[in-house]
């Protein structure tokens, strides 16, 4: 007899938890600051319409994402991105673009072929009329 055996729900990849981190506008632009340089929670909430707890809790996620990560000295958290997590999403979008650029190359290729064998055949329907 079979037995079926529900598996445990699958873990996010950490691509998934960067493109899940990201996708917060406010969470988007403290990264955008700290691709400047390293910043303490503070100097990132200043610009940002949300307590400093708020942001503490934003920058948890993106902790957790793999993005940044925070050092603190004496009661001061300084925060920094970490490029290589940002570089596994570009990468991914990357491999996604150049497939995608291949399939219109090749559609483009078809099209083209197509277009000049059916203009191939009107002219010599075309000569076959005038005879």
């Amino acid at each position: 007899m079979l037995q079926y055996h529900a598996s445990p729900p699958a873990a996010p990849i950490p691509l998934d938890l960067i493109y899940q981190a990201l996708a917060d506008p406010g969470r988007r632009g403290m990264v955008e600051r700290l691709t400047r340089g390293p910043a303490t929670v503070t100097q990132l909430a200043e610009p940002l319409p949300m307590s400093l707890s708020a942001v503490v809790q934003h920058l948890k996620v993106l902790e957790d994402a793999g993005i940044v990560r925070s050092q603190k000295t004496g009661r001061v958290r300084t925060c920094q991105v970490i490029p290589a997590a940002l570089h596994a999403a570009e990468q991914w979008i990357a491999d996604r673009r150049t497939f995608w650029e291949r399939q219109y190359d090749q559609l483009e290729a078809y099209l083209n072929a197509s277009s000049s064998e059916a203009i191939g055949n009107q002219e010599m329907n075309g000569a076959k009329d005038q005879e």
